[in-house]
């Protein structure tokens, strides 16, 4: 089978090998496997049922996310996480997108899911970035003209152009509800300009908006020489290499942050438009991250405490288990 053609059956077999992973290697019951995988406990008995069907309960669970589920594990133990989803690498593809491929094909699923079951009248806050981008492009339509989207942090590069990558829009083009964007810079220039647009009364009600979310989505961004972040000019050349010089790994909606999950101290972590890291703990945050080179910027988001869910490619996931797979206790009780 080519890669970026799997079949509906595909993605039926990936939950039963996942089903019996999670019963024989993991321990759980068929009420906590239904609840890990958002169905019902008949459909989690029938999986763990197409699982022994196709031959993939012997001594061991034999198929290809097997090795993923086990990461998933790991990191939801060590970080308390309610829902971990390791998409297996898809090797090369024409484009060289595969990682993204992978990581936004088994987003869209979770997501789906996700939005699906909100309460009517929800409020969604949502990030930006590729990885989001190609989760959502591959979303199937959800009527739900009653959700609402809400940017979580600037629009806009310090260009003033559109960012590419907000997917606000495209979430409203799926679902049919209702979108509010933040119309500021993802990153002001100065302190200054910083405080000359938050004095703005619509930038004042749109981060009151977003902090009123019942669930978040967002991206993490690296600090890598390929950084999206940095080819967009978001920050200039000199405080890429200043934030890189005090340890910086990644960027959640603007705050940069090194290994351990703490800001660095630069002035660029004064200068975003947005929400803060703070703002999101205690909540439920999904991120979604595809990527290469990004292991250690997921790291050091899930150290902040703040990740209750995550969607990430294998190479990362293998990873960050592998440096965490040493320590003991988790850092969140699993679904507080």
């Amino acid at each position: 089978m080519k890669h970026g053609t799997r079949s509906a059956e595909d993605g039926d077999l990936d939950l039963a090998t996942r089903a019996a992973w999670l019963s024989y290697i993991g321990g759980y019951t068929q009420g906590d496997i239904a609840k890990r995988l958002g169905v019902s406990r008949a459909k989690a008995h029938r999986l763990i049922a197409q699982a022994h069907d196709n031959g993939l309960v012997k001594v061991f669970i034999e198929g290809e996310p097997a090795e993923c589920i086990a990461c998933e594990e790991v990191l939801v133990r060590r970080f308390g996480l309610c829902n971990c989803i390791v998409a297996p690498a898809l090797g090369e593809t024409r484009d060289g997108d595969g990682e993204f491929a992978a990581v936004g094909a088994a987003a869209a699923r979770f997501l789906h899911r996700m939005l699906f079951a909100m309460d009517p009248g929800a409020l969604v806050g949502v990030g930006k970035g590729r990885s989001l981008a190609a989760a959502i492009a591959r979303m199937p339509a959800l009527k739900r003209p009653d959700l609402r989207f809400v940017s979580v942090s600037g629009s806009l590069t310090r260009k003033l152009s559109a960012n590419p990558f907000d997917v606000v829009q495209r979430l409203v083009e799926r679902s049919g509800g209702e979108g509010y964007f933040l119309p500021v810079p993802y990153l002001a220039a100065s302190v200054a300009e910083k405080e000359v647009l938050l004095a703005q009364k619509s930038v004042q009600d749109m981060l009151g908006l977003a902090r009123r979310a019942d669930m978040f989505v967002i991206g993490i961004g690296t600090l890598e020489r390929d950084a999206h972040i940095r080819q967009v000019g978001m920050v200039s050349e000199d405080e890429w290499t200043e934030l890189r010089g005090l340890g910086a790994i990644g960027d959640i909606m603007g705050s940069f942050i090194d290994i351990e999950g703490r800001p660095v101290d630069s002035p660029v972590n004064g200068h975003a438009l947005g929400l803060g890291v703070a703002d999101l703990r205690g909540r439920r945050v999904v991120a979604v991250v595809a990527g290469n080179g990004k292991a250690k910027a997921v790291l050091g988001a899930l150290r902040t405490g703040i990740v209750t869910d995550l969607v990430v490619s294998e190479k990362a996931a293998r990873w960050i288990a592998d440096a965490v797979g040493g320590d003991a206790a988790p850092l969140r009780e699993v679904g507080t």
